[in-house]
């Protein structure tokens, strides 16, 4: 409802613009992750503004203190507004407000007072979550300040919250430079080892970390730390940002040793001043976990993440059922997979089904997360019955929710019908892979890797029915063009299919053929002889561990070779066992997280002579 009270608007040609404490939520430089770890420290040291600016507009007797006011009662309201739920009378006073300046900019009025006011609104509009208003909004203010000279007053807290929200926004491209300009003005204002230069370089660092430019990125988070244990010392709270920055970074980067000294770092800062049964030690805890994790040490990684999980709980930090603890609980569960400790992670997985389930109903599609991460590790287990009741439930939560040829369907859908080839059920699994291969085609294209990954699925299962060879090799070849066009002509992937049409090519006597590939196939299988179960890679982050075992829904088929159609592109899964982003995303997605386990749909086991993927599965099992 709009208020009934006349709704404020700002307007003021000299003023002095004070960027709030309110702001901090809309401008941060971390993830949620990292909000929770550094708990409002941001808020307390006020990085993001110049504090000889706040003065002045302190001291000031010639009206601007009282513009400053209405600034503030504007972001505040609009504020309260949202945090009330009011997101619609919210927008219609960001709205007015815009309309104001708006007519001022078109009398003429076009410089630093008009884009301060600007910036809040898209503030506002960013809180809201009217993205589109958002990048208008700061096109707007670019336009304005492009030409202004770096000594404007409120120059440097604009280009910081400007390089905040691009960042947010994904344009990194515009974020840095306004965050690099914004740190020219506060380094010759106040020099190089001032405290107020520590958010825009907390701005770059993100940019340069989200962008590949990893070293530099590691130079910025060290220039940041430094900074700050010159002004606040050693030990002081607010290092927890850029150390946790550092940290994340450095695990992409496969420098595991450094990223757990920072997040030991905070472990320790962190019970230092609030105690170790803080929940700020847990979540500090679960960060050097997912560190010593990366580093190889699961054991460790386990009884970090139990002694977090139950901090936290202990300490009420946060409610069970907050997205954060779920995440960990799912964590935990997958580590326990990986050591062989399947039925204690298999309880975490039905903790959060149940809280999930009390607090959303049973036919909320967020369940559906947790009914596949059960069904996988029912499967690892062998119990495929239970696997079989609980993706069917899924599935029908996904298609009253999203339609029966929504493509997110299609992955507890490929996952149901690897469990009926499990279960003897082949011809009910090949009609729900054709299932899957028809609407996926249709979602993504005939090419697509998606695609692929049904077609890969499908061979095996028509392969025990009986289907033709020629027809089957047909469909490998088809599943191998996608691969090489997705994963490059050596790949892994390329690999393990290369074995199969070396397979049928043989059976169909096609000598000639079968030669050929064969010595591509013996050349790529070199390249991979030591290959373990960390795959690296230095795009993303350091490692992830693939469970390649017929539990984890693989199944036997007449080839002569260990398939494993690693999602490296396509995202399968991305957090734990599966993510909601995932379910509801399928398609064409980058796993950012690369430490974490897959329990892929295609993952099949097949009988035959002893090969090279063979020795790969035993050195699995006693990993």
């Amino acid at each position: 409802m709009v208020p009934a009270t006349p709704t404020p608007t700002v307007s003021s040609r000299q003023f002095m613009f004070k960027p709030y404490s309110a702001v901090n939520s809309l401008e941060t430089h971390v993830s949620t992750h990292q909000d929770k770890v550094a708990s409002g420290v941001s808020s307390q040291n006020g990085f993001h503004r110049s504090k000889t600016l706040f003065d002045k507009a302190s001291d000031s007797s010639d009206g601007t203190s009282d513009f400053e006011r209405q600034l503030q009662e504007l972001f505040n309201e609009v504020k309260t507004l949202i945090t009330t739920g009011n997101e619609k009378d919210a927008a219609d006073l960001l709205q007015a407000n815009y309309e104001a300046v708006k007519e001022q900019m078109n009398d003429g009025s076009k410089g630093i007072e008009e884009a301060a006011i600007l910036d809040v609104i898209a503030l506002g509009y960013m809180a809201v979550g009217e993205f589109k208003s958002v990048r208008s909004l700061l096109d707007a203010i670019s336009e304005v300040i492009d030409d202004l000279n770096n000594d404007e007053p409120l120059l440097d807290s604009i280009l910081v919250h400007m390089g905040s929200m691009y960042s947010n926004l994904g344009e990194f491209g515009k974020s840095l430079p306004v965050n690099e300009r914004a740190t020219d003005i506060l380094e010759n204002r106040h020099g190089k080892n001032s405290v107020v230069l520590v958010t825009p370089l907390l701005g770059i660092a993100k940019v340069l970390s989200s962008t590949g430019k990893a070293a530099r990125a590691v130079d910025i988070y060290h220039r940041v730390i430094r900074i700050l244990e010159l002004n606040r010392g050693v030990e002081t709270e607010d290092l927890v940002v850029p150390l946790f920055g550092l940290g994340s970074l450095l695990i992409k980067e496969g420098k595991v040793t450094g990223a757990e000294n920072s997040f030991i770092r905070i472990l320790n800062i962190y019970t230092k001043l609030y105690g170790q049964n803080d929940g700020r030690v847990g979540l500090a805890m679960c960060s050097l976990a997912h560190a010593k994790c990366a580093k190889g040490n699961a054991n460790e990684a386990i009884d970090l993440y139990k002694k977090a999980l139950q901090i936290i709980k202990d300490s009420s930090y946060m409610p069970l059922d907050d997205s954060m603890m779920e995440n960990m609980r799912i964590d935990l569960a997958e580590l326990l997979h990986v050591v062989g400790r399947g039925r204690e992670g298999r309880e975490l997985l039905e903790e959060c089904l149940l809280i999930t389930e009390k607090r959303k109903g049973k036919d909320d599609p967020s369940l559906v997360t947790h009914y596949l991460n059960l069904a996988a590790s029912y499967s690892q287990s062998k119990d495929f019955v239970t696997a079989e009741r609980l993706l069917r439930t899924s599935l029908e939560i996904m298609k009253r929710a999203d339609g029966p040829e929504n493509p997110s369907i299609t992955f507890p859908m490929l996952h149901l019908a690897v469990t009926l080839y499990h279960l003897k059920q082949d011809e009910e699994a090949e009609k729900i892979a054709l299932e899957v291969l028809h609407i996926r085609k249709k979602a993504f294209g005939k090419d697509s890797l998606p695609v692929g990954e049904a077609l890969d699925c499908l061979v095996s299962i028509q392969s025990r029915l009986g289907e033709g060879e020629a027809e089957l090799l047909e469909q490998l070849e088809r599943v191998l063009k996608i691969q090489e066009r997705e994963f490059g002509s050596e790949s892994e992937e390329v690999m393990v299919t290369l074995n199969k049409v070396v397979f049928y090519l043989d059976k169909l006597g096609k000598k000639d053929e079968k030669f050929a590939l064969q010595k591509r196939l013996s050349r790529v299988q070199m390249k991979y002889k030591q290959s373990s179960i960390i795959f690296q890679s230095k795009r993303h982050t350091l490692a992830r561990v693939f469970v390649f075992t017929e539990a984890s829904l693989g199944f036997s088929a007449n080839l002569s070779c260990f398939v494993c159609y690693k999602p490296t592109t396509y995202a399968i899964c991305t957090r734990g066992f599966v993510s909601e982003t995932v379910v509801s995303n399928i398609g064409y997605l980058e796993c950012r997280n690369m430490s974490k386990i897959v329990y892929s749909t295609d993952m099949l086991k097949v009988t035959g002579s002893t090969t090279q993927d063979d020795v790969h599965r035993d050195s699995m099992k006693e990993s």
